[in-house]
């Protein structure tokens, strides 16, 4: 994610999640990266790492949640990606997969059902009447039980699924995924969902940047009282 390296939606999002968080966004940083992000929708409704490529779930995740950041999701069809999406978890394991014919892996236990809070919350907005009041639109308990039953390692970490290694990536997207099925909704309105014992209970984590809510609330409001660069000086450094 440089000049002269690789060019995909990952770099749209951490560019604009850590821009948001910093109060640094303005127009001119941000000039045509919606649009060029609303071409990466494919076909299937999902979204590729750049123009023309398959759908995938972490591509998904990132062009969605950058869209949501720039307060420009409208340029996306959501009743398409709501479709792809809801099909990727698998009936059987539980847990989600991350393209068409392809296994089931715990990482995107995080990537595939982090997409649906931002997606009910977008078409709530549009006041959608088939909305639930409870529940996310794909099934919390099997994702947990995939979590729970088959990614966790007997001497700690969790691990894509059952037969492969534990490491730090599916151990941090595994728990993540976990709390989304966990918590639906916020406020007066959460709805909290567990399977097995009320130690499994996790806190909430943030649907656009994956991290506990407060600690976006403290960046936020920290650099809201800074002032916003010069964008010359972005130039100069």
């Amino acid at each position: 994610m440089h000049v002269g390296g690789e060019v995909d939606v990952r770099s749209a999002y951490c560019a604009a999640s850590v821009a948001s968080l910093t109060n640094i966004v303005t127009p001119k940083l941000f000039d045509g990266t919606a649009e060029w992000i609303a071409r990466c929708q494919f076909w299937e409704g999902g979204i590729g790492g750049v123009p023309g490529m398959e759908a995938h779930g972490g591509y998904t995740f990132c062009g969605l949640a950058a869209l949501v950041i720039l307060k420009r999701i409208h340029l996306l069809d959501m009743k398409s990606l709501l479709r792809w999406v809801a099909f990727r978890q698998m009936r059987f394991e539980g847990g989600f997969q991350g393209r068409c014919n392809k296994l089931v892996d715990g990482c995107y236990s995080f990537w595939q059902a982090g997409l649906m809070p931002l997606i009910h919350r977008t078409l709530h907005a549009e006041g959608d009447p088939a909305l639930s009041l409870t529940n996310w639109m794909f099934d919390q308990k099997a994702l947990q039980e995939y979590i729970l039953l088959c990614c966790q390692c007997p001497s700690g970490g969790l691990l894509d699924k059952p037969g492969k290694s534990r490491d730090f990536y599916h151990t941090c997207y595994c728990l993540s995924g976990l709390s989304i099925a966990q918590h639906f909704g916020s406020g007066e309105m959460l709805h909290e969902t567990i399977v097995g014992i009320p130690e499994n209970l996790l806190k909430p984590t943030h649907p656009v940047y994956n991290i506990v809510p407060d600690k976006v609330a403290c960046a936020v409001m920290h650099f809201m009282q800074k002032e916003i660069p010069d964008e010359k000086d972005f130039k100069s450094k």
